[in-house]
């Protein structure tokens, strides 16, 4: 196989991949149906890279196909619950309440009332996911398995193209200001740990490390997920409005998931 910088350069146009949503992202036609459509499609996502990284480390958690390996399961347990809980507790800070929404120990993070906070966390999740793609990617780069390697690389780098959705969708379909520049830094979160977990899988990994990042990633991943889904499904003015939309978000949900899958099997 090449060298280490040819490894890594393969690695950044994997992770960062993500960039290439950007422009969608921005349109204008992110509004309105449109964005309700995308924020469907975003929570479908999500929940396919849900089994799509428990589908990964199930193999290490079963090894013989039905019965757990101990020591990994309490692992995996410890480490979802780590980043359920904690980002549980980070989305419930108590902060300063607008003017006219109450106190402000009784004001949280919430996905309700911070875009920024919910994208944050969401880019954590999918950064985790891709540290683990990275750590697969660079063990496999190592161990000299061209064919492997190359059906990695290609649906990483297709699957990423659609993470930045997810990352944006608290934004979508409300005023809340996103710069430039924040999109780029959430992005870059949900992206830059792929080179770090490419690095990491070039010289060293074990199945405990996978474990731990994967459930992770699973955690950060369901966390998120819940909240979205409140939002979504939230109450409008009508009845008839409500029902359209609700339409409107299971197709987003399905079309969603069946992208995540189709890149994936490619």
């Amino acid at each position: 196989m090449g060298g280490f910088w040819i490894f890594m350069a393969l690695t950044a146009a994997m992770g960062l991949s993500i960039f290439l949503s950007l422009p969608i992202v921005y349109s204008k036609r992110a509004q309105g149906r449109w964005a309700t459509g995308l924020n469907a499609a975003a929570i479908g996502i999500l929940i396919f890279l849900l089994a799509d990284v428990f589908s990964d480390v199930s193999t290490i958690l079963y090894p013989s196909g039905y019965v757990a390996n101990l020591t990994y399961s309490l692992a995996f347990g410890i480490a979802f619950l780590v980043a359920f809980l904690g980002l549980y507790f980070v989305d419930n800070l108590p902060r300063n309440a607008p003017r006219g929404t109450g106190t402000g120990m009784g004001a949280t993070l919430s996905v309700d009332g911070g875009p920024r906070t919910t994208a944050l966390i969401i880019a954590l999740g999918i950064g985790l996911q891709n540290l683990t793609e990275g750590l697969v990617f660079g063990v496999n780069w190592t161990a000299g398995a061209i064919g492997i390697l190359a059906v990695v690389f290609v649906g990483f780098f297709l699957q990423n193209v659609t993470e930045g959705f997810p990352i944006a969708s608290p934004f979508l379909g409300t005023n809340a200001r996103r710069g430039v520049s924040m999109m780029i830094g959430l992005f870059l979160v949900g992206g830059i740990p792929t080179l770090l977990g490419g690095a990491i899988g070039y010289y060293w990994s074990n199945h405990l490390f996978l474990v731990i990042f994967d459930a992770l990633a699973i955690g950060a991943i369901a966390y998120v997920i819940l909240p979205m889904l409140r939002v979504a499904f939230r109450p409008l003015d009508s009845r008839e409005a409500s029902i359209r939309r609700n339409r409107l978000v299971y197709i987003g949900a399905m079309v969603g998931f069946l992208i995540g899958f189709a890149v994936n099997a490619i």
